[in-house]
């Protein structure tokens, strides 16, 4: 099973930037994207009825904001959208579907911004989704399944995510407290974080890059986009990659996809 997830950064500019030839030619069976921004109505079939896709968008109910959507090979035995959380529910920013003995997630975790109303947003859904990620494992562990949470968790969770990580210590995405987060998903909560299992000497390999400067050319980038599944799953992933453009005019987000590969 090959799972690839991206922030498309708005799915109606990657789809005239690359967006379309990139799904064409991808060998991924289940594609999580984020921040979409789009109904269903604002997009071109080639976008929302590509050949050989199943797709489920969630948009949020502000217009224009977040948005998450799933693209599969195969119909879904099931779909949810939202976590539970009364706050949350119409928010853009988790669709869940079951294939077959495995559920993959997209996950668009709010980005915050400090000393503003954005990060107590983002505070507040990371106190829920916590819960939902506890009790989500449990069950589908207790009916043999297992579950995989891809996407934009916009939190780098160590110093090899980040290339300037000093200058960040104080800014969203890299602060103390959602670090110590992310660690109690992995740790207490029992996660495994696909990539750096597999690569954890590695720094990066970076997914996000600011389109200021000269970002992406120096690659000092963010690893925010991840696969965190559960144990069983991610012990059987046997490769995982970032999609990085060959250059800064091939991009068609400022994300690249990330691939994970697992043997069935």
């Amino acid at each position: 099973m090959i799972v690839t997830t991206v922030n498309v950064n708005g799915l109606r500019a990657a789809a005239k930037k690359g967006f379309v030839e990139w799904l064409a030619q991808t060998s991924a069976e289940v594609v999580c994207l984020q921040e979409t921004r789009a109904e269903a109505e604002q997009l071109p079939g080639a976008v929302i009825e590509p050949q050989g896709w199943h797709v489920v968008l969630a948009p949020a109910a502000a217009k224009g904001r977040a948005g998450v959507a799933l693209y599969s090979r195969v119909r879904p035995d099931a779909v949810r959208v939202g976590f539970g959380a009364e706050e949350f529910e119409d928010s853009g920013r988790y669709v869940e579907a079951d294939f077959g003995a495995v559920s993959v997630a997209s996950l668009y975790l709010p980005s915050g911004e400090v000393g503003t109303e954005r990060q107590e947003e983002k505070e507040r859904f990371m106190a829920v989704f916590i819960e939902y990620l506890a009790k989500r494992r449990a069950e589908v562990e207790a009916a043999g399944r297992e579950l995989v949470v891809c996407g934009d968790w916009n939190i780098a969770h160590r110093e090899a995510d980040l290339k300037n990580w000093r200058a960040n210590r104080k800014n969203a995405g890299f602060l103390p407290e959602e670090r110590e987060w992310l660690s109690r998903v992995l740790s207490e909560v029992g996660y495994v974080d696909v990539m750096r299992s597999l690569l954890p000497d590695q720094e990066g390999p970076y997914s996000w890059w600011s389109y200021r400067g000269k970002a992406f050319d120096n690659d000092a980038g963010w690893r925010i986009d991840y696969q965190i599944a559960t144990p069983g799953l991610a012990g059987r992933a046997r490769e995982a990659k970032v999609e990085r453009a060959a250059s800064h005019e091939q991009r068609w987000s400022d994300h690249a996809p990330v691939t994970a590969v697992y043997a069935g």
